[in-house]
């Protein structure tokens, strides 16, 4: 086991800032949050450009999105040791630098493999910047107006992936898609420059902290061998391929492991024994795989817009920004009743909420206008609201305080990570549906078949094709349709899985004596 770790010196915080200094901090603050959460949305609309530019399928080119997650949901338990080895502030700022390192690599990346490590890059480094901005933020202002704090950085948080389709879509079809990462970069050096130069002297004690290592390598190998097995999978056959079987065994026995190490050790990387309070447990496991389904979601909707009913990417983009309207609007006052009310009452009414909107959506067409794609995204914004601060109010419910900050880590590496699982199960179901759908809809397609003959026949004399032209535009509308069958499948079984796991939150007990609303949105 690790040594001891050296106590931290008494620590009185400094006084609050006021004036311009208050309003240039938040400022700051903000932009790298908004820089970092952008980043997680704004390639969606962009993938089928960035995939054809590089040379790759768009199923490759989603490796853009998980990976970034995936090396993002490895940083996040890290927070608090490298809080307390370098301080709040100086990790703030070089997370920041060093996230517009990345964006600059990701915009000169000639290859996929290249773009795939500097995102990898911009993921690892991102982890600790929207835990430590709520820090900073919270310390910058007076405990009464705390819940003015959060209710600014929530803002933030909601707009910037609200903005990312639509700002990644005009980017896309103004410029080229390099420029989606190079905008971070006068964002990124603005932010930290005025960080650096507000928070200087509000920097945090540190003191050294043991590393668990092995818990850190085991961590890293299991989340890395599983997310590459399910990006790989599709295209390899899954288990029919040696290359899926042996990193399946490495995912599993690595987490085995890493679950062994980390339950038995002093100063465990990540503390999983949190997972024995049944409220972080049900709350944890319910707002992750809502997380999964949400962002899953999120990214396949862009790609059929895009190469099946022919939108551009500011088209799409535009058409799921939306949901951030309702989401925007609604937030503050969930946040300012939420302790009026029971929050399994808000979080259930949240998970209805989505299941509808992904009803609505499995009823899609091929002659689907826009106005019929924007409804229900502009509705989705109604249980978006509901969604994060009831659940994490409700999986910190009963701890004590000094638990919060571990139990708030570990529930966003899990939440982060099944985005990034989200993804990829998405992306691969869907493919396998439509495929399964393009069998079902060509069985029958024989020369013998008298709706085939016709078929032709109609395509050729309305289109003045030839036999050749015609059965090329028959395979082009099956192939469509089946797209389309596929991706109504993901939406229905996606609005089935939040209606499954509603009885989830209502495992949870309340306790008045745990965390309160303002410290689990901090928290969180």
């Amino acid at each position: 086991m690790a040594n001891s770790p050296t106590p931290p010196k008494p620590y009185t915080p400094p006084p609050p800032l006021t004036g311009a200094n208050l309003v240039l901090g938040t400022l700051s603050v903000s932009l790298a949050v908004f820089m970092n959460v952008l980043d997680s949305s704004i390639a969606n609309v962009a993938i089928p450009t960035i995939s054809g530019n590089l040379g790759v399928s768009v199923d490759e080119g989603t490796w853009v999105i998980t990976s970034f997650a995936a090396a993002n949901a490895i940083s996040i338990p890290l927070t608090g040791w490298l809080t307390q080895r370098l301080g709040a502030v100086r990790l703030f700022v070089t997370s920041v630098l060093l996230f517009v390192v990345a964006s600059w690599l990701c915009g000169l990346a000639p290859t996929l493999p290249i773009l795939l490590a500097a995102r990898v890059l911009q993921g690892l480094v991102a982890g600790p910047m929207v835990p430590l901005s709520q820090s900073l933020l919270l310390g910058a202002y007076p405990k009464s107006r705390a819940s003015f704090a959060l209710a600014l950085w929530g803002m933030t948080a909601v707009v910037a992936p609200v903005a990312g389709p639509a700002l990644g879509g005009w980017i896309t079809d103004s410029y080229t898609w390099p420029w989606i990462f190079y905008i971070n970069i006068p964002v990124g050096l603005i932010a930290a420059g005025i960080t650096l130069a507000i928070y200087r002297s509000r920097e945090t004690p540190t003191h050294k902290l043991p590393i668990d290592r092995i818990g850190l390598a085991l961590l890293v190998t299991w989340v890395a061998a599983f997310q590459i097995m399910l990006d790989k999978g599709k295209d390899l056959d899954w288990f029919a391929s040696p290359t899926i079987v042996t990193l399946g065994i490495i995912a599993l026995v690595a987490f085995a492991y890493f679950v062994v190490w980390e339950l038995n050790n002093d100063h465990p990387v990540v503390d999983l024994r949190l997972f024995g309070r049944r409220n972080f447990a049900g709350g944890t496991i319910a707002i992750s795989i809502g997380y999964g389904v949400f962002f899953g979601n999120l990214v396949i909707l862009p790609q059929w817009l895009q190469q099946y009913l022919g939108y551009r990417s500011i088209d799409s983009g535009l058409s799921t920004a939306p949901i951030g309207i309702f989401a925007v609007i609604l937030m503050p006052l969930i946040g300012r009743f939420l302790p009026l009310v029971d929050a399994r009452k808000v979080a259930t009414a949240s998970f209805i909420g989505f299941a509808i909107v992904f009803w609505l959506r499995s009823r899609y067409n091929l002659q689907v206008d826009q106005m019929t794609v924007i409804l229900p995204t502009l509705l989705q914004g109604i249980p978006t609201a509901m969604f994060f601060v009831p659940l994490t109010v409700l999986l910190l419910s009963g701890l004590p305080p000094e638990r919060i900050p571990a139990a708030a880590g570990l529930s966003s590496f899990v939440r982060v990570f099944c985005g990034a699982v989200g993804t990829s199960i998405s992306t691969t179901a869907w493919n396998n549906r439509s495929i399964m759908h393009h069998a079902q809809l060509t069985e029958h397609a024989t020369p013998y078949s008298p709706w085939l003959q016709e078929t032709l026949n109609n395509i050729s004399s309305t289109l003045g094709l030839n036999a050749e032209q015609s059965a090329a535009m028959l395979e082009r509308t099956i192939t469509f349709q089946a797209a389309m069958l596929g991706i109504n499948d993901i939406f229905f079984v996606s609005a089935v899985i939040f209606l499954v796991i509603i009885p989830l939150i209502w495992i949870i007990k309340p306790s008045k004596g745990g965390a309160g609303a303002a410290e689990a949105s901090a928290a969180h």
